[in-house]
């Protein structure tokens, strides 16, 4: 497998996985209606470097996990329902009202490694999205080369998405915070990969 087209593929699903509004998008989305684009950068870039190491665990769980013979055996299946749970579960948190973020009064980066570590979400996410890609044969993850390409795919795509969240509140705020159509497409998405890799393991038996 490619170096260039794991990171590629990484980065994709990264940048998709971080639209649904959360504490961190909605932190740099008022970051750029404050105009504060400097501290949107570093924001965005602590919590693109959480992100590596986070991601880095989640495949160790992810290789732990699938080891298992009846995992194994029955690994499409496995990550096809995987897929489809993370797309319901983003196209309900995405129809769910959000709270609220606290202004960001320092530079942003501590506050972008905080907000970061104690986001709940990342690690099963990139484990249900690893398993998906490695049974799909789009990843292999068989060197450290391309492990680490997959890891900073993952952190660049986090961090272009945060700071184009910026960037769009700050050019048009109103507009941009107003139009909920963006934040299904992940979840759209995702449930389409599930539903794909189902029928494929299905027509496997036909």
């Amino acid at each position: 497998m490619s170096l260039i087209a794991t990171f590629f593929i990484a980065l994709a699903f990264s940048f998709l996985g971080s639209i649904p509004p959360g504490t961190l998008n909605l932190t740099m989305l008022r970051l750029g209606m404050e105009q504060k684009m400097d501290v949107a950068f570093r924001f965005a870039l602590a919590a693109a470097l959480i992100e590596y190491p986070y991601a880095w665990v989640a495949l160790i769980f992810e290789d732990w996990i699938t080891s298992s013979p009846v995992i194994v055996q029955n690994f499409t299946l496995i990550s096809a329902l995987v897929m489809i749970t993370l797309g319901i579960v983003t196209l309900r948190s995405a129809t769910q009202k959000t709270r609220e973020v606290e202004p960001v009064r320092e530079s942003g980066f501590r506050k972008g490694i905080v907000l970061s570590i104690l986001n709940p979400l990342a690690m099963p996410f990139w484990i249900g999205i690893t398993a998906y890609l490695k049974s799909q044969g789009w990843i292999a993850l068989s060197s450290a080369a391309e492990v680490h390409s997959y890891l900073l795919g993952i952190s660049l795509g986090a961090f272009m998405l945060l700071m184009l969240v910026a960037y769009l509140a700050k050019r048009m705020s109103v507009a941009f915070s107003s139009n909920r159509n963006v934040k299904f497409i992940p979840g759209i998405i995702l449930l389409a990969l599930g539903l794909y890799a189902l029928v494929k393991y299905l027509v496997s038996f036909g």
